[in-house]
């Protein structure tokens, strides 16, 4: 018994605190100002990796060791410092980078440190106490951080927001001068093309050869940037409108030339490009965005020309154009059968289990691009073509159901069509049909229609469950949904807005918000799908608080289809 007492007491040893601050890279000092004399803890050579303390123990021996690109340093930190002592010290945190000199070796460590100096009698800062930790690593994440919020990482060049601010930044040198820059918004056509037939690493590898030969043929006084998937930016300094056209046409010969060398071998690509001259057709990044897309579309609509130059009178037209142009494209692509869905799952928050899908519309262009709703639905909701969509839509959904007697499946309904008297009636009747799919279907309505009018809305949700079809509200949060009204219609789900779950783990009003939201929904007992869950930490919380199933990027590849091409992929 004695030596099992032993053994216990022996290996239950609480870790001193030397030992703690050595595990997580840390080490306190003390530093006297009015001596220089720093009298570091009994750790700090084995936490700042210096073979002697002697190197470090004054501030002018240690502020040598400092790297050069430091962004500031324990001294500045203190004697800049425009706060007051008060008596009980003011406090001090600064980052700086530590290098080789200092350890005998090669390389920089990074220090976070704080702490409290206090006055003198004079007032000045006398005695400083403080604590260093090591934080090589995050230094380097914040460093990558940095780069990437200036930099699209596949090219290297400048992102869409840091080419903002090199925008206005250019305006505003110039000022009231007669210098004009020139703007050329570039797309890659065919880029869609490419990645759905050969993969998206393709699509990449083009995106950085052409961004690469843009680059060759640029000034040194030019800026190019990365302005979203297939569109590349040009600011080419001093240029006038003739220059600046020039310049296009330069660019879309040499570029449209030779192919792309990529894996998948030599892929020819070819330009569209939108210009315009700032800042007489355009005082601010903003509407010089504007107006080169409105050009850029006008280049891309045209059949003689692939470089249009924005002109003011575009302005006028542009929408009605841009309007036509899409209606033209749905009509068209409804009469040659070129709606599609795809489908994205839905989980069970608990194990991850597909439960069913969203059956998302998308459009298929003549030339193989894919478009997403974003693209075409307000230009058909305002044409009156949005009905006929969702009627697609529903018999793709109905088709793919039958076909697939496991699959269940949930289907978003417009406003317009939702306001149909006769929408119900065409609903039943085609469920009639095909039986069996009723029970498998769910209609997604959006909570700010179904609110514009919530005793049509329950008129309609009895209408489709009396049919077996399950209703779920859709952007829970976007509107104003009373208590009353919740209660009243009788949805079967609750979708949370997913602009309240892309940012929950940074956000505490989101969170706030995303769990009454829950409660409310647990309180009335209907289910909760969460939107946009793109990462496992999001997850978590989610499951915690009693969502009851998930969408989003992070389940994206369990659809039906993802597995289903993964299974063709191995068979191959």
């Amino acid at each position: 018994m004695v030596t099992v007492a032993h053994s216990l007491s022996t290996s239950d040893q609480t870790p001193d605190p030397l030992s703690i601050l050595n595990s997580i890279g840390e080490t306190v000092y003390d530093w006297d100002l009015t001596t220089d004399l720093i009298q570091w803890g009994p750790n700090a050579s084995n936490v700042l990796g210096v073979d002697s303390l002697s190197r470090i123990d004054t501030g002018a021996a240690f502020a040598l060791c400092l790297a050069p690109d430091s962004p500031g340093s324990r001294y500045e930190a203190i004697m800049q410092s425009e706060e007051q002592d008060s008596g009980k010290g003011v406090r001090y945190e600064v980052l700086y980078g530590l290098t080789g000199r200092m350890r005998g070796n090669v390389g920089t460590i990074w220090v976070e440190d704080k702490g409290r100096w206090f006055a003198g009698p004079d007032g000045r800062p006398a005695h400083a106490h403080g604590l260093v930790r090591v934080v090589t690593a995050r230094f380097e994440q914040m460093k990558q951080l940095a780069f990437l919020s200036k930099f699209d990482p596949l090219t290297g060049a400048f992102n869409r927001s840091q080419l903002g601010e090199h925008l206005n930044k250019r305006i505003a040198e110039i000022g009231q001068s007669k210098a004009s820059l020139g703007f050329l918004l570039i797309a890659i056509e065919r880029l869609a093309h490419y990645n759905h037939n050969y993969g998206y690493d393709i699509g990449d590898e083009i995106v950085a050869g052409v961004t690469k030969r843009l680059r060759n043929l640029m000034r040194a006084t030019d800026v190019l940037a990365r302005y979203a998937g297939n569109k590349i930016a040009i600011v080419l300094d001093s240029c006038d409108p003739e220059q600046t056209s020039q310049a296009a046409m330069r660019f879309m010969s040499e570029i449209t030339g030779p192919a792309i060398e990529t894996k998948a071998g030599m892929l020819p690509v070819a330009l569209r490009i939108g210009s315009l001259v700032a800042p007489k057709q355009g005082r601010t990044a903003q509407r010089i965005f504007q107006h080169a897309e409105e050009a850029l579309q006008s280049a891309r609509a045209s059949s003689t020309t692939r470089h249009v130059a924005y002109e003011p009178s575009l302005q006028v037209d542009i929408g009605r154009h841009m309007a036509h142009t899409v209606a033209e494209q749905v009509v068209s692509a409804l009469n040659e059968r070129r709606i599609e869905i795809y489908l994205e799952p839905m989980v069970n928050s608990q194990d991850g289990a597909v439960v069913f899908h969203e059956s998302l519309i998308r459009l298929r262009l003549e030339d193989g691009t894919l478009l997403r709703p974003a693209s075409f639905l307000a230009t058909a909701e305002s044409t009156g073509l949005v009905q006929l969509l969702d009627q697609r839509v529903m018999e793709l959904s109905i088709d793919r159901m039958v076909r697939d007697p496991s699959l269940q499946l949930s289907v978003n309904v417009s406003g317009a069509t939702l306001n149909d008297i006769d929408w119900p009636a065409r609903t039943k009747a085609l469920l009639a049909v095909n039986p069996g799919v009723a029970e498998r279907l769910i209609i997604e309505i959006t909570e700010t229609v179904a609110i514009s009018d919530p005793d049509a809305t329950r008129r309609i949700i009895q209408s489709l469950n009396a049919m077996g079809v399950r209703v779920a509200m859709d952007d829970f949060g976007a509107g104003h949904t009373s208590f009353r009204n919740l209660r009243s219609l009788g949805f079967d789900f609750i979708k949370i807005d997913g602009a309240f779950i892309q940012n929950l783990s940074q956000s505490g009003d989101d969170r706030f918000f995303v769990r009454t939201l829950v409660d409310l929904a647990k309180h009335i007992g209907v289910a909760t799908i969460a939107e946009w869950v793109e990462d496992a930490e999001t997850a978590q919380l989610l499951k915690e608080w009693g969502v009851t199933y998930f969408q989003g990027e992070l389940y994206r590849d369990r659809s039906v289809d993802a597995q289903a091409l993964a299974l063709n992929s191995n068979a191959a």
